[in-house]
């Protein structure tokens, strides 16, 4: 089964410009990824990201709240489509969404990225070695893991998502 989303790192464009359609729509033609719940009742790793100003985060002390784990970089394509989408869902209290860039070598790039939108709730955490990506082992772009408030992952879904339709609504619900 094919899954939309990025699957590697290049200087070179990875992939094509957007349609007019997609550029219309938000990119909404690459989020098409793929629901994985094979890994049903896994706990949150034990594994540091860091944000910009080097604060560190322990993701297993994230238990207590439903939390989604974004991966991403700012050359993926689906994970800026679904970005903004990701900030409305985060201001809306519902979960806390969490958003890792998967950038590699130079930190000021995600953190640019962030300051140009200016999102109102997400923050920038950096995972410079990919240790969540090779955790994950998905090997695309962007990969989202909606974990409980135990801390179990309850599905995981690789490659871009639409977060603003009705199912996404019942597919949080089942982390709550």
């Amino acid at each position: 089964m094919l899954a939309g989303g990025c699957d590697r790192q290049s200087d070179d464009a990875a992939q094509p410009q957007a349609s007019e359609g997609a550029k219309a729509s938000g990119g909404a033609e690459a989020l098409t990824g793929t629901f994985d719940r094979s890994h049903k009742g896994d706990p949150l790793p034990a594994i540091t990201v860091k944000d910009p100003a080097g604060k560190v985060l322990d993701l297993a002390s994230l238990k207590g709240k439903p939390v989604l784990l974004n991966l991403w970089a700012t050359w993926c394509a689906p994970c800026i489509a679904e970005m903004p989408m990701l900030d409305s869902l985060a201001t809306s209290g519902t979960v806390k969404v969490l958003t890792v860039s998967q950038d590699m070598g130079d930190p000021a790039k995600p953190t640019a990225f962030f300051a140009d939108k200016s999102f109102k709730a997400l923050e920038p955490w950096l995972d410079p070695e990919n240790e969540l990506s090779f955790h994950y082992g998905t090997g695309t772009l962007p990969t989202s893991v909606l974990y409980d408030a135990q801390g179990r992952e309850v599905w995981r879904l690789v490659g871009g998502h639409d977060w603003t339709t009705a199912e996404t609504g019942k597919l949080l619900a089942e982390g709550l």
